[in-house]
Protein backbone atom coordinates (compact mmCIF):
# COMPACT_ATOMS: atom_id res chain seq x y z
CA UNK A 1 0.00 0.00 0.00
CA UNK A 2 1.63 3.04 -1.27
CA UNK A 3 0.39 6.04 -0.43
CA UNK A 4 1.82 9.17 -2.74
CA UNK A 5 -1.16 11.96 -1.92
CA UNK A 6 -2.92 12.52 1.48
CA UNK A 7 -6.38 14.31 1.98
CA UNK A 8 -6.63 16.09 5.23
CA UNK A 9 -9.74 16.92 6.36
CA UNK A 10 -10.15 19.29 9.11
CA UNK A 11 -7.45 22.14 9.76
CA UNK A 12 -7.77 23.57 12.93
CA UNK A 13 -4.55 24.48 15.13
CA UNK A 14 -2.69 21.03 13.96
CA UNK A 15 -3.61 21.27 10.32
CA UNK A 16 -0.77 23.57 9.03
CA UNK A 17 1.94 21.74 10.58
CA UNK A 18 0.98 18.21 9.60
CA UNK A 19 0.11 19.60 5.96
CA UNK A 20 4.01 20.96 5.57
CA UNK A 21 5.01 17.92 7.09
CA UNK A 22 4.03 15.59 4.57
CA UNK A 23 4.73 18.04 1.71
CA UNK A 24 8.71 18.25 3.14
CA UNK A 25 8.60 14.22 2.87
CA UNK A 26 7.50 14.70 -0.48
CA UNK A 27 3.92 13.58 -0.32
CA UNK A 28 1.21 16.01 -1.45
CA UNK A 29 -1.67 17.02 0.40
CA UNK A 30 -4.57 18.51 -0.47
CA UNK A 31 -6.31 19.80 2.32
CA UNK A 32 -10.47 20.94 3.25
CA UNK A 33 -12.19 22.57 6.12
CA UNK A 34 -15.99 23.55 6.61
CA UNK A 35 -14.53 27.06 7.80
CA UNK A 36 -13.32 29.05 5.26
CA UNK A 37 -11.57 31.28 8.28
CA UNK A 38 -9.67 27.84 9.10
CA UNK A 39 -8.57 27.57 5.64
CA UNK A 40 -7.35 31.26 5.13
CA UNK A 41 -5.75 30.77 8.64
CA UNK A 42 -3.81 27.49 7.71
CA UNK A 43 -3.07 28.93 4.55
CA UNK A 44 -0.83 31.97 6.82
CA UNK A 45 0.37 29.52 8.51
CA UNK A 46 2.33 27.65 6.10
CA UNK A 47 5.24 29.71 5.55
CA UNK A 48 5.92 29.27 9.06
CA UNK A 49 5.70 25.59 9.46
CA UNK A 50 7.72 25.56 6.63
CA UNK A 51 10.56 27.75 8.31
CA UNK A 52 10.53 25.90 11.42
CA UNK A 53 11.42 22.81 8.94
CA UNK A 54 13.99 25.10 7.24
CA UNK A 55 15.52 25.55 10.73
CA UNK A 56 14.97 21.72 11.89
CA UNK A 57 17.22 21.24 8.49
CA UNK A 58 14.73 18.86 7.15
CA UNK A 59 15.53 18.11 3.87
CA UNK A 60 13.00 17.92 0.65
CA UNK A 61 13.26 15.33 -1.55
CA UNK A 62 15.41 16.55 -4.80
CA UNK A 63 12.79 17.73 -6.82
CA UNK A 64 11.66 19.82 -3.87
CA UNK A 65 8.75 19.64 -1.30
CA UNK A 66 5.29 18.22 -2.72
CA UNK A 67 2.27 20.53 -3.69
CA UNK A 68 -0.27 21.81 -0.89
CA UNK A 69 -3.51 22.52 -2.18
CA UNK A 70 -6.59 23.77 -0.74
CA UNK A 71 -10.41 22.05 -1.56
CA UNK A 72 -13.19 23.91 -1.24
CA UNK A 73 -15.43 20.74 -1.02
CA UNK A 74 -14.98 17.61 0.66
CA UNK A 75 -15.29 15.80 -3.09
CA UNK A 76 -12.35 17.69 -4.14
CA UNK A 77 -10.20 17.15 -1.28
CA UNK A 78 -10.36 13.52 -1.96
CA UNK A 79 -10.10 12.63 -4.99
CA UNK A 80 -7.22 10.94 -6.03
CA UNK A 81 -5.93 10.46 -2.06
CA UNK A 82 -4.17 7.60 -1.19
CA UNK A 83 -4.71 8.09 2.81
CA UNK A 84 -7.36 10.46 4.37
CA UNK A 85 -6.64 11.52 7.10
CA UNK A 86 -9.73 13.21 9.25
CA UNK A 87 -8.83 15.42 12.09
CA UNK A 88 -12.23 16.79 12.68
CA UNK A 89 -13.68 18.08 16.44
CA UNK A 90 -12.97 15.40 18.95
CA UNK A 91 -16.19 14.62 18.78
CA UNK A 92 -17.74 11.06 17.77
CA UNK A 93 -21.12 12.09 16.39
CA UNK A 94 -19.04 14.75 14.43
CA UNK A 95 -16.36 11.77 12.98
CA UNK A 96 -19.45 9.51 12.36
CA UNK A 97 -21.22 11.60 10.01
CA UNK A 98 -17.47 12.70 8.13
CA UNK A 99 -17.29 9.24 7.85
CA UNK A 100 -20.69 8.35 6.53
CA UNK A 101 -19.94 11.42 3.72
CA UNK A 102 -16.74 10.06 2.60
CA UNK A 103 -17.55 6.36 2.44
CA UNK A 104 -19.26 6.86 -1.19
CA UNK A 105 -16.35 9.01 -2.27
CA UNK A 106 -12.88 6.57 -1.68
CA UNK A 107 -12.48 3.23 -2.79
CA UNK A 108 -12.56 0.09 -0.39
CA UNK A 109 -8.17 0.47 -0.37
CA UNK A 110 -8.63 3.93 0.39
CA UNK A 111 -6.83 3.96 4.00
CA UNK A 112 -8.64 6.61 6.87
CA UNK A 113 -6.37 7.76 9.40
CA UNK A 114 -7.83 9.69 12.49
CA UNK A 115 -5.73 11.92 14.41
CA UNK A 116 -8.36 11.74 17.35
CA UNK A 117 -6.45 12.34 20.93
CA UNK A 118 -7.88 9.08 22.31
CA UNK A 119 -11.20 8.07 20.97
CA UNK A 120 -10.96 4.15 21.06
CA UNK A 121 -10.48 3.44 16.73
CA UNK A 122 -12.65 0.68 17.35
CA UNK A 123 -15.43 2.57 18.13
CA UNK A 124 -14.63 4.82 15.33
CA UNK A 125 -14.27 2.00 13.13
CA UNK A 126 -17.54 1.32 13.43
CA UNK A 127 -18.82 4.03 11.65
CA UNK A 128 -17.48 3.37 8.20
CA UNK A 129 -17.46 0.76 5.59
CA UNK A 130 -14.61 -1.53 5.16
CA UNK A 131 -13.39 -0.83 8.75
CA UNK A 132 -10.08 -2.83 7.88
CA UNK A 133 -8.83 0.32 6.24
CA UNK A 134 -9.39 2.56 9.31
CA UNK A 135 -6.44 3.52 11.85
CA UNK A 136 -6.08 5.88 14.28
CA UNK A 137 -2.59 8.33 13.77
CA UNK A 138 -2.36 10.39 16.74
CA UNK A 139 0.50 13.29 15.91
CA UNK A 140 1.50 15.66 18.33
CA UNK A 141 1.19 19.33 18.60
CA UNK A 142 2.98 21.17 17.19
CA UNK A 143 3.04 18.52 14.86
CA UNK A 144 6.13 19.98 12.37
CA UNK A 145 8.34 19.57 15.32
CA UNK A 146 7.24 16.61 17.66
CA UNK A 147 8.24 13.59 15.10
CA UNK A 148 6.82 11.05 17.62
CA UNK A 149 3.53 9.72 16.13
CA UNK A 150 1.12 6.76 17.30
CA UNK A 151 -0.41 4.44 15.46
CA UNK A 152 -3.52 2.24 16.38
CA UNK A 153 -5.40 -0.57 14.88
CA UNK A 154 -8.60 -1.06 16.23
CA UNK A 155 -10.65 -4.47 16.24
CA UNK A 156 -11.16 -4.74 12.40
CA UNK A 157 -8.14 -2.85 11.49
CA UNK A 158 -5.93 -4.89 8.83
CA UNK A 159 -2.56 -5.60 9.71
CA UNK A 160 -1.34 -4.15 6.21
CA UNK A 161 -3.39 -0.87 6.81
CA UNK A 162 -1.18 -0.27 10.27
CA UNK A 163 2.23 -1.41 8.64
CA UNK A 164 1.28 0.92 6.02
CA UNK A 165 0.77 3.70 7.92
CA UNK A 166 3.51 2.74 10.06
CA UNK A 167 6.04 2.54 6.92
CA UNK A 168 4.78 6.13 5.91
CA UNK A 169 5.65 7.80 9.01
CA UNK A 170 9.41 6.24 8.74
CA UNK A 171 9.16 7.25 4.80
CA UNK A 172 8.79 10.84 6.10
CA UNK A 173 11.90 10.49 8.55
CA UNK A 174 9.46 10.56 11.68
CA UNK A 175 9.13 8.28 14.07
CA UNK A 176 5.98 5.71 14.72
CA UNK A 177 5.01 4.39 18.20
CA UNK A 178 2.70 1.21 17.14
CA UNK A 179 0.29 0.24 19.90
CA UNK A 180 -0.51 -3.60 20.10
CA UNK A 181 -4.10 -2.77 21.58
CA UNK A 182 -6.42 0.13 21.57
CA UNK A 183 -7.19 1.40 24.50
CA UNK A 184 -8.92 5.22 25.26
CA UNK A 185 -6.18 8.27 24.97
CA UNK A 186 -3.77 5.69 23.36
CA UNK A 187 -0.31 6.11 25.17
CA UNK A 188 0.96 9.54 24.93
CA UNK A 189 -2.19 10.75 26.48
CA UNK A 190 -2.74 8.33 29.04
CA UNK A 191 0.42 9.37 30.56
CA UNK A 192 0.01 13.21 29.97
CA UNK A 193 -3.51 13.19 31.90
CA UNK A 194 -2.18 11.18 34.94
CA UNK A 195 0.51 13.92 35.09
CA UNK A 196 -1.90 16.71 34.84
CA UNK A 197 -4.37 14.88 37.17
CA UNK A 198 -1.62 14.64 40.15
CA UNK A 199 -0.14 18.59 38.99
CA UNK A 200 -4.06 19.97 39.06
CA UNK A 201 -4.77 18.40 42.69
CA UNK A 202 -1.73 19.45 43.88
CA UNK A 203 -2.11 23.02 42.78
CA UNK A 204 -5.65 23.17 43.57
CA UNK A 205 -5.20 22.20 47.55
CA UNK A 206 -2.20 25.05 47.41
CA UNK A 207 0.67 22.77 47.90
CA UNK A 208 2.62 25.22 45.23
CA UNK A 209 1.73 27.79 43.26
CA UNK A 210 1.16 27.15 39.53
CA UNK A 211 3.80 29.21 38.20
CA UNK A 212 6.32 27.06 40.92
CA UNK A 213 4.82 23.86 39.33
CA UNK A 214 5.61 24.66 35.69
CA UNK A 215 9.15 25.16 37.25
CA UNK A 216 8.71 21.93 39.00
CA UNK A 217 7.57 19.81 35.86
CA UNK A 218 10.17 21.88 33.31
CA UNK A 219 13.39 21.88 35.24
CA UNK A 220 12.56 18.70 37.06
CA UNK A 221 11.30 15.43 35.68
CA UNK A 222 11.02 16.89 31.92
CA UNK A 223 14.32 18.39 31.38
CA UNK A 224 15.65 14.37 32.46
CA UNK A 225 12.61 12.58 30.53
CA UNK A 226 13.84 14.13 27.50
CA UNK A 227 16.86 12.53 27.53
CA UNK A 228 16.08 9.43 29.29
CA UNK A 229 12.76 7.66 28.74
CA UNK A 230 10.58 6.62 31.72
CA UNK A 231 11.44 2.85 31.23
CA UNK A 232 14.98 3.53 31.74
CA UNK A 233 14.70 5.95 34.43
CA UNK A 234 13.34 2.78 36.76
CA UNK A 235 16.86 1.40 35.99
CA UNK A 236 18.79 4.03 36.35
CA UNK A 237 17.22 5.32 39.75
CA UNK A 238 16.52 1.29 40.77
CA UNK A 239 13.57 -0.78 40.59
CA UNK A 240 14.17 -1.71 44.74
CA UNK A 241 13.67 2.34 44.87
CA UNK A 242 10.65 2.33 43.18
CA UNK A 243 9.23 -0.66 44.87
CA UNK A 244 10.33 1.33 47.90
CA UNK A 245 8.76 4.55 47.05
CA UNK A 246 5.72 3.81 45.47
CA UNK A 247 4.53 1.11 48.27
CA UNK A 248 3.52 3.82 49.85
CA UNK A 249 3.52 7.25 48.08
CA UNK A 250 1.03 5.24 45.41
CA UNK A 251 -2.03 5.05 48.11
CA UNK A 252 -1.73 9.11 48.49
CA UNK A 253 -1.79 10.07 44.81
CA UNK A 254 -4.44 11.58 43.25
CA UNK A 255 -7.25 9.04 42.32
CA UNK A 256 -10.22 11.02 40.99
CA UNK A 257 -12.05 9.50 38.17
CA UNK A 258 -13.81 13.29 37.65
CA UNK A 259 -12.55 17.11 36.79
CA UNK A 260 -11.28 19.31 39.26
CA UNK A 261 -13.13 22.06 40.35
CA UNK A 262 -9.99 24.07 39.54
CA UNK A 263 -10.59 23.07 35.55
CA UNK A 264 -14.51 22.71 35.74
CA UNK A 265 -14.88 26.63 37.37
CA UNK A 266 -12.44 28.00 35.04
CA UNK A 267 -13.97 26.34 31.92
CA UNK A 268 -17.69 27.41 33.00
CA UNK A 269 -16.33 30.95 33.31
CA UNK A 270 -15.02 30.77 29.93
CA UNK A 271 -11.39 30.43 30.71
CA UNK A 272 -10.21 28.17 28.59
CA UNK A 273 -6.62 29.03 27.65
CA UNK A 274 -4.96 30.85 25.46
CA UNK A 275 -7.57 30.38 23.32
CA UNK A 276 -9.89 32.92 25.20
CA UNK A 277 -7.08 35.05 26.70
CA UNK A 278 -6.99 33.28 30.00
CA UNK A 279 -6.77 30.05 31.22
CA UNK A 280 -4.45 29.11 34.22
CA UNK A 281 -2.44 31.99 33.74
CA UNK A 282 -4.01 35.88 31.77
CA UNK A 283 -2.91 36.40 27.67
CA UNK A 284 -2.90 39.75 25.92
CA UNK A 285 -2.23 38.65 21.91
CA UNK A 286 1.33 40.01 22.29
CA UNK A 287 1.91 37.59 25.04
CA UNK A 288 0.42 34.51 22.89
CA UNK A 289 2.80 35.43 19.64
CA UNK A 290 5.77 36.21 21.85
CA UNK A 291 5.38 32.29 23.48
CA UNK A 292 4.37 30.57 20.20
CA UNK A 293 7.83 31.88 18.84
CA UNK A 294 9.60 31.12 21.91
CA UNK A 295 8.18 27.44 22.66
CA UNK A 296 8.86 27.23 18.59
CA UNK A 297 12.49 27.93 18.96
CA UNK A 298 13.12 25.96 22.05
CA UNK A 299 11.74 23.12 20.79
CA UNK A 300 13.54 23.12 17.69
CA UNK A 301 16.99 23.43 19.88
CA UNK A 302 15.97 20.63 21.70
CA UNK A 303 15.16 18.50 19.51
CA UNK A 304 18.49 19.73 17.37
CA UNK A 305 20.15 18.17 20.79
CA UNK A 306 18.23 14.90 20.51
CA UNK A 307 19.14 13.85 17.47
CA UNK A 308 22.82 14.50 17.67
CA UNK A 309 24.64 10.99 17.11
CA UNK A 310 25.61 9.39 20.34
CA UNK A 311 29.22 9.80 22.11
CA UNK A 312 31.54 6.89 20.84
Amino acid sequence: MTVARVALIGLGTMGPGIAARFARGGIAVTAHDVAPAAIERASAMLPVAEGVLDSLGVAAPAGGPAAIAFAETLEDCVAGADLVLENVPEDEAVKAELYRRLDPLIGAGVIVASDTSGIPITRLQKHIAHPGRMVGMHWSNPPHIIPMIEVIGGADTAPETVAAVRDLIRQIGLLPVVLKQDVPGFVENRVLYALLREVVDLVERGVVSPEDMDTCVSWGIGYKLAVIGPMQLLDMAGLDIYRAVSSFLNADLCGRADVAPFVTERTGAGKLGIKSGEGVFAYTPERIAALQRERARKLVAIRRILEEAPAE
